[in-house]
């Protein structure tokens, strides 16, 4: 039986900087690989969604380039499908046509053993794949996720999809129902928005991103209805049957009824944690996966670490990286703590929303002494160089330390002016400080200015 000093179930982005960092440092690494190497992120997922995502923002601009006068007239930007067949191209591209051969060979030259299949412990210290069973010292899991489904009647009858099949899929429907108003809902209900689907977005919450500041799902459902969303929140889809012509109807609890030739169902994501034999060394995943402590060792077992949307924390491509960073540090003798205090958190709509560390009501329900204040984008020279009107800046203090303690962004590349405030909430950086940062003239980010001012002065 081959042994290895480090074995880790699941190849995404945790399993590879993992299985990389560790491979480069000498040690002797099994990557068990059920999918993708480099896992659902750069095939089915972040890339090929953000590839879309600027292909239709794109077209939007040069839809609006005379009134930018970049042009002095109208540019025709072409038939929607037409345009949707060159977008797909261009995803495909990004995706690396979903083949992983590269990622699989970078690994395998860094000394890395790519066993393709899926991997099940048998006993305390032996992983068997594909009938061939290893032996490890040190087990990681980062199996991932997997997109939930709810138990919808009649969903069998019906064309739906995941996000994965809609990030795959050459098909532009002429309508589309999207079930679910987190994320991904957003993102894919923009997209095929504006390259010509008639898209209806079906949330069971009273808002968009539910958990996020009212401010946040107020300016994203505005930007969505400017781009002929149709958003029906508080509403829940009780039951799909199969509409005449081949589509789907979608029967509403308390009476009602949606049609679209498509559903995509974007309901959330669940940990991958069954049929792994985690319960011969004697773990019991919860609802939401693994719990792990600081060091990302899951709590109460020797020799068993995971990261990743395993742990059903914070499921973010960014997360996992972060903590396969911890877990080769803690692996090669070195001090590492799985922080997620300012752990990103980004849609990235046109405009994006991006956030980080607590919103208004979790600080309040931590007993901070919460001090706030909020600004809108729209009010910085650059918004008005841009004609950008869409936007909010919620600021989150906790008044007692003099620290921020959570921001909320919605606007013109929000996801990268969030960078010097992700390093404020982490550092714990003074107030006093922030607001005597000097934002260069005229950018976005001058929108932090005022509120961190006001802050400061209390």
């Amino acid at each position: 039986m081959e042994r290895f000093d480090v074995v880790v179930l699941g190849a995404g982005s945790a399993g590879e900087v993992i299985a990389g960092g560790l491979a480069e440092a000498g040690r002797s690494v099994g990557l068990v690989a059920d999918g993708f190497v480099g896992g659902q992120c750069p095939y089915v997922a972040c890339m090929p969604s953000k590839s879309l995502l600027r292909s239709a923002s794109v077209r939007r601009l040069v839809a609006t380039a005379h009134e930018l006068g970049a042009v002095g007239s109208p540019l025709d930007v072409g038939d929607d499908a037409d345009a949707w067949r060159a977008a797909v191209v261009v995803r495909d591209d990004v995706a690396e046509q979903r083949d992983d051969t590269g990622a699989a060979e970078d690994l395998q030259e860094k000394g890395v053993t790519l066993l393709r299949g899926r991997g099940r412990i048998v006993a305390p210290g032996e992983v068997e794949v594909e009938g061939i069973r290893i032996a490890y010292g040190e087990l990681v899991v980062a199996t991932g996720s997997r997109p939930v489904v709810p138990p919808l009647d009649g969903i069998d009858e019906v064309p739906w999809w995941t996000s994965d099949e809609a990030l795959s899929s050459d098909e532009r429907p002429t309508s589309l129902l999207v079930l679910g108003g987190g994320p991904v809902g957003c993102e894919l209900a923009q997209v095929y928005a504006r390259y010509g689907v008639d898209v209806t977005l079906v949330e069971s919450s009273d808002r968009l991103l539910d958990g996020a500041e009212p401010e946040v799902s107020e300016a994203l459902e505005r930007l969505l209805v400017a781009d002929g969303v149709t958003i029906r929140t508080g509403a829940v889809v009780a039951a799909v049957a199969a509409s005449a012509g081949g589509g789907v109807t979608a029967q509403l609890e308390g009476g009602g009824e949606l049609t679209a030739a498509r559903l995509l169902v974007v309901t959330g994501r669940a940990p991958n944690v069954e049929d792994l034999g985690l319960e011969l060394l004697g773990i019991e995943p919860g609802e939401s996966g693994l719990e792990v402590d600081g060091r990302c060792q899951v709590v109460g077992v020797e020799h068993v670490w995971a990261a990743g949307d395993v742990d059903g924390v914070a499921p973010f491509t960014h997360t996992a990286t972060h903590q396969g960073r911890v877990i080769v540090d803690r692996l090669l003798g070195r001090e590492a703590i799985d922080d997620r205090t300012a752990i990103p958190r980004c849609v990235y709509t046109d405009p994006p929303v991006a956030s980080v560390g607590l919103t208004v009501a979790q600080a309040n329900d931590a007993g901070i002494d919460v001090a706030v204040e909020r600004f809108a984008p729209s009010d910085t020279a650059r918004a008005v160089i841009e004609d950008a009107s869409n936007g909010t800046v919620v600021l989150v203090a906790d008044r007692r330390r003099g620290v921020l303690v959570g921001a909320s962004l919605v606007g013109p590349h929000a996801d990268e002016w969030l960078g010097q405030l992700t390093l404020a909430v982490r550092a714990e950086v003074p107030l006093a400080v922030l607001a005597d940062v000097v934002q260069a003239f005229p950018t976005f980010s001058e929108a932090l200015t005022p509120p961190l001012r006001a802050l400061a002065q209390g």
